[in-house]
């Protein structure tokens, strides 16, 4: 049997999912109190960086995505070619064994040793040929000369998708450093902020709830959304991370991809597509387990947990915590 050397793994896991730092840092900072007015200057680059982040994200994510799909495929297509080397080989041996016996018996001129070429097609479009060949010679001739044409198709298709693979590489490379540079820029202004003023964005980004629907007293609606709940509550405390998806650290759809595996259920990666994993449901209805979509972009997400409360993973350098349900502008309600 034939074989093939695996393609590395990428190192650049991250996931659309990364986008909620984006919505809650901006909501964050545009909630920042007036006397802080100074400091405007300064948290409208902030907000500027992250909606170029958010930007680069995007086209992130979708690098990452079609660089992991052709990873598949040329893994998949590796596979089968090698294979098909092998059924080949098998081919060759046995037509071998035949033309050997053949001639050891008188029964076959020695040029039916051009048979075994690259091209036995060729020699098959020849009847002065088939005359001197036999019926089983025949066929396993055919069947090799077709696996030679679907080898040689095969290696065609897979070189192109490597070139694909290799080009979609360097685009997620292009954009990981772009988000990772806008961030580390964003963190470097926040962290010049006087501290009352850093303290405020961290209150802005846990404030909510007026006008929100009683949501007391819920309970999970069934057994698998309560190991989730119980999962993510595992996690709190736990650093955020862009673009990880546990166990030591999460981005926002991370930790909801995460906490859902332990129960049994493979969510989507990013927030955008959780939030059509399962059917929407009003926030008055809400159960402990369900999805808190946020934004009409749908950039962050958190995990319902009762008492009117989520667990998220919120921005880089806090933990996974509990904030309120109405931390910033709900988008829709998600039981998977």
């Amino acid at each position: 049997m034939g074989s093939h050397r695996r393609l590395a793994s990428s190192g650049f896991r991250r996931g659309a999912a990364a986008l909620c730092v984006l919505s809650a840092a901006a909501t964050a900072l545009g909630a920042v109190p007036a006397h802080a007015a100074p400091h405007a200057d300064t948290r409208a680059e902030v907000d500027r960086l992250y909606q170029e982040a958010e930007q680069a994200t995007q086209a992130f994510d979708k690098a990452q995505e079609q660089t992991d799909a052709l990873r598949r495929e040329v893994h998949d297509a590796q596979d089968h070619i090698a294979r098909q080397q092998a059924r080949i080989n098998s081919l060759r041996e046995q037509l071998g064994a035949l033309a050997g016996a053949q001639y050891r018996s008188g029964g076959l001129d020695p040029t039916v040793a051009l048979l075994f070429s690259d091209n036995p097609e060729d020699y098959l479009d020849k009847a002065t040929t088939l005359d001197r060949i036999d019926v089983q010679q025949a066929g396993r001739l055919r069947e090799l000369s077709s696996a030679l044409r679907d080898l040689a198709q095969e290696r065609s298709e897979t070189a192109g998708k490597l070139a694909e693979l290799e080009k979609s590489r360097r685009a997620v490379v292009v954009h990981k450093r772009t988000v990772e540079k806008k961030l580390a820029r964003a963190r470097q202004l926040l962290d010049a902020l006087p501290s009352e003023a850093r303290d405020a964005y961290d209150r802005a980004s846990r404030d909510g709830g007026i006008g929100l629907p009683d949501l007391t007293g819920a309970v999970a609606p069934d057994a698998r959304a309560a190991a989730a709940v119980a999962a993510a509550q595992a996690a709190l405390g736990h650093p955020y991370v862009w673009g990880a998806n546990g166990p030591s650290g999460f981005d926002c759809s991370g930790l909801m991809q995460w906490s859902y595996a332990q129960a049994g259920l493979q969510l989507p990666r990013t927030s955008q597509e959780q939030r059509f994993a399962g059917h929407q449901v009003p926030l008055s209805q809400a159960r402990p387990g369900d999805l808190v979509v946020y934004r009409s972009d749908a950039s962050h997400v958190g995990m319902y947990v009762g008492d009117g409360k989520v667990i998220h993973a919120p921005y880089p350098g806090a933990a996974v915590r509990y904030d309120p349900v109405g931390m910033m502008p709900i988008s829709s309600v998600t039981r998977p």
